[in-house]
């Protein structure tokens, strides 16, 4: 999905992936997370309702970029935590 207001980038040569919002048209980077634990927290922090089912749940609101939804190592190809 293209157009998700959320954006995971692929996995960075030194791991971790960069997270971005669009709201209102307007991209903001939340920062690199490096576990779905740290996704949520990026969302709970901007007030997002219920950033565990969001994130957990496989929602159509976040696009993953390269690579695994919940997987943010390249050396990890299990990294699904909560």
């Amino acid at each position: 999905m293209d157009h998700a207001p959320i954006l995971v980038h692929r996995i960075s040569a030194t791991g971790g992936r960069r997270v971005v919002i669009r709201i209102r048209g307007v991209d903001t980077v939340l920062g690199v997370a490096h576990s779905d634990r740290d996704l949520i927290e990026f969302l709970r922090r901007l007030e997002v309702p219920d950033p565990d089912e969001l994130v957990l749940g496989d929602s159509e609101v976040i696009a993953w970029q390269g690579g695994r939804p919940h997987v943010y190592d390249n050396d990890n190809d299990n990294d699904h935590e909560a």
